[in-house]
């Protein structure tokens, strides 16, 4: 049997990162995936600059900086209120990047090797070992392998999670479908994102690596059915819904398949218990219309590598390494909590509701809170910083007197408003 200190199931941007930290700290990492890399996964793959600056701590920046064209401005529409951005790096500190898995990953697996953690690729986890009720390593295809502590890096169908029978709280279903093609010979700019809510579809466009560009589209879940019959022509009907997006477009040719993320729900799992623990997208997913899956991997194992190098210090204590483990978990659900309710109502079915479209206005208006809007997404702030109880209030009398025959649903929708608010303070505490 393989003797480690961490072995971790999943070799993409969770596991891969999170090796990448422990090895360079020492520890005997093990990275298991039953992929052959490079290896794509579907994703909007956007980077938000918190995570783009991760990347930079980590060595991988300039590498990955080159497959791309790093992106510093930004147009993002609600209805009819649009805010343009320039200069990210400024603003937020880095830019954002927006590569396809199979190159972002490939990068930091290779990065991961390099710090000295062994890398097995085609190799499926089939089971757990365990020992006195606590787990101790894995069963592969190729035998047994060994550890103090065993990490699920595996995606949102995270075979570590469906062995150590990690439930799930506060699920939320998906509301959208995601349709999403690369083209090449679009008349996009350098470096610029295209982020929107219009009518009954969401938006998002950049440049991503190998000089391609990535156009998403978003129409309701009702219509899946409708969709996947037909996938290009729901997404050309996406894409005529805003014309500024479609005349980018309209040059270029698509590379390969319309590509579509039908199956997917928004959850939190139980992610910390006796010799194990979930990471990224297997301990957490959130509806992906903010972008933030990928940056927010990298600031979870940011925060949990620190933990298990001390918890594994204190040899042969694994009570101290299990609660350190805990504590992390506790410290990813309050993370990333908020976020996780502002990005099911941004990833909402439907049009825009009154009230939200009044809110975006008046940040539209305001230099200060359209720069907060890009902290917002940026996770530097939480939501409620920028939808402040006077904004909301304001934007409440605006919309009345914007929409005088339509008082009692604009009173319906702040009251719901009100209600998730109170509802959604703070996460539950784990058990």
């Amino acid at each position: 049997m393989g003797d480690y200190d961490v072995v971790i199931v999943g070799g993409r941007c969770a596991g891969a990162s999170l090796a990448i930290r422990l090895a360079r700290a020492g520890l005997r990492v093990c990275v298991l995936d039953r992929a052959h890399f490079p290896s794509d996964v579907p994703s909007t793959h956007g980077i938000q600059p918190a995570g783009v600056a991760i990347l930079r701590e980590l060595g991988c920046y300039d590498t990955l900086a080159a497959l791309t064209d790093p992106i510093e401005r930004a147009t993002v529409v609600v209805e009819d209120a649009r805010m343009e951005f320039d200069g990210a790096s400024e603003l937020l500190g880095a830019p954002m990047l927006n590569l396809r898995r199979a190159a972002l990953d490939a990068v930091l697996l290779e990065a991961a090797a390099t710090a000295g953690a062994e890398v097995r690729t085609r190799t499926a986890v089939t089971g757990l070992v365990e020992e006195h009720g606590r787990v101790t390593g894995v069963v592969t295809s190729d035998g047994p392998v060994g550890a103090r502590l065993v990490v699920g890096a595996d995606g949102a169908r995270s075979t570590v999670a469906r062995l150590v029978g990690a439930a799930e709280y506060c699920r939320t279903p998906p509301e959208r479908l995601f349709l999403w093609a690369y083209l090449e010979g679009t008349a996009h700019p350098p470096g610029h994102v295209w982020i929107g809510r219009i009518g009954d579809h969401g938006y998002l466009a950049s440049p991503t690596d190998g000089g391609a560009f990535m156009a998403v589209v978003a129409p309701a879940m009702t219509r899946r059915a409708e969709v996947l019959a037909d996938r290009q022509a729901a997404f050309d009907e996406g894409l005529r819904g805003w014309p500024e997006l479609e005349a980018v477009v309209a040059p270029g040719r698509r590379i390969g398949p319309l590509h579509t993320m039908p199956d997917w729900r928004g959850f939190f799992r139980r992610s910390a218990g006796p010799g194990w623990a979930l990471v990224g997208d297997a301990g957490h997913m959130k509806d992906p219309t903010p972008g933030q899956g990928i940056a927010d991997a990298l600031r979870q194992t940011t925060a949990l590598a620190p933990v298990v190098v001390a918890g594994l210090a204190q040899a042969p204590d694994d009570e101290a390494l299990d609660a350190g483990v805990r504590r992390w978990w506790t410290w990813r659900d309050r993370d990333a909590w908020a976020m996780y309710w502002f990005a099911r109502d941004l990833g909402a079915a439907g049009p825009v509701p009154m009230l939200t479209a009044e809110v975006m206005r008046r940040v539209a208006a305001d230099p200060r809170r359209r720069t907060q809007l890009l902290r917002v997404l940026n996770h530097d702030v939480p939501p409620g910083r920028l939808v402040t109880a006077p904004l909301a209030a304001r934007a409440l009398g605006g919309a009345l007197l914007r929409n005088p025959g339509r008082r009692a649903q604009l009173l319906r929708e702040a009251r719901t408003a009100v209600t998730d608010e109170l509802r959604h303070l703070r996460p539950p505490v784990p058990a």
